[in-house]
């Protein structure tokens, strides 16, 4: 490892001290001198901010870099989840770091996903109404499926084909397994049935869509009023009624003003799961508004259909907990490159 690595890794796990702290307890094999130096490319590298002056000079990871920066997921979960160096709180600087970031995608990953879109423009444009609505289908099958997997659901993709399209629950499940998948269904025929609605984010919208996918389930609609907790993190979601709301009007507005509508879309997934503005169902409805952005745009919509499950949990507690998108925005990318390529 290089001494910056060190250092970086250092300020990582002790942000907010100075040059001289980091010198002598990083365990940085180096002068003094050495670390400055070390220390000033890191700023001028936009990879560490410096508050303060002179003595007074405290040094972190710079916003942007925390978002972006590369994660190994199998080392992060080495460590049991009251080990994890953690944001344990909701980070009211996120949503103004995110709306500071010029791009979320690096120029090659957007030239992968416009070159993705080009090719479903020229696959839709040789399919009449009713082939695309039967695309679309087929989609929302899968989409429906795993979506539900990620929560729990165990039907099999097979099971949901059938509950879909002929009503045949399957044995042995439980009835709001079967309201689950059925839900979805919905929700995406009505994205279908106004796929101008999601063009443009608010929060009603955003109730409405979470009110169709927890229809008929023991689930409270609206934003919570109580506390919620998220099973495998020490993360904790704001839970002051009046503030989530603020979240959400934030989210809307950054996700609004956004001219990127993969930007949207990925935006969608990470922050209204972090915020988990309803008791339940807030990833479930994070998928939906996701793909309703994409489809309201003549995107290609995504069934996430190839992703593990503990994966796409592994990569959202990475957000939860460190604020870092970089393990999500690969799985956002391999499923549009998979959704292009499967579907239409």
């Amino acid at each position: 490892m290089s001494n910056s690595e060190q250092i970086l890794d250092f300020i990582k796990a002790n942000p907010k001290l100075s040059s001289s702290e980091i010198s002598e307890r990083a365990g940085v094999k180096a002068s003094y001198a050495t670390v400055r130096r070390e220390l000033a490319k890191l700023v001028a590298d936009g990879v560490v901010v410096v508050t303060g002056k002179s003595k007074s000079s405290r040094y972190s990871i710079s916003p942007s870099y925390q978002l972006f920066m590369p994660v190994d997921i199998a080392t992060y979960f080495e460590k049991e989840v009251d080990e994890r160096q953690i944001i344990g709180q909701y980070n009211f600087e996120l949503i103004p770091a995110l709306r500071a970031t010029p791009a979320i995608f690096t120029k090659a990953e957007f030239e992968q996903l416009n070159a993705l879109q080009e090719t479903f423009r020229k696959n839709i444009s040789t399919l009449s109404e009713n082939g695309y609505r039967s695309e679309m289908e087929r989609l929302g099958i899968d989409l429906s499926w795993k979506s539900s997997q990620i929560e729990g659901n165990t039907y099999s993709l097979l099971e949901t084909e059938k509950l879909l399209k002929e009503k045949e629950t399957a044995q042995g499940k439980s009835k709001d397994e079967a309201v689950m998948l059925l839900n979805h269904k919905d929700a995406l025929d009505f994205i279908l049935d106004n796929p101008e609605y999601l063009s443009e984010l608010n929060v009603a919208k955003l109730e409405t869509i979470h009110s169709i996918l927890i229809k008929e389930l023991p689930v409270e609609r609206n934003i919570r009023i109580r506390r919620v907790g998220i099973t495998g993190t020490n993360y904790r979601p704001l839970d002051n009624e009046f503030q989530i709301r603020e979240a959400l009007e934030q989210t809307c507005e950054l996700i609004n003003s956004r001219a990127n509508i993969f930007e949207k879309a990925l935006l969608v997934l990470l922050l209204l799961s972090y915020i988990q503005p309803f008791n339940d169902g807030n990833k479930r409805t994070a998928r939906i508004v996701s793909n309703a952005i994409l489809i309201a745009n003549n995107y290609c919509p995504i069934s996430f259909r190839t992703v593990d499950s503990i994966d796409y949990k592994k990569a959202m507690l990475i957000f939860y907990e460190q604020n870092n998108i970089y393990a999500f925005k690969q799985i956002f990318i391999d499923q549009e490159e998979f959704a292009v390529k499967t579907y239409f």
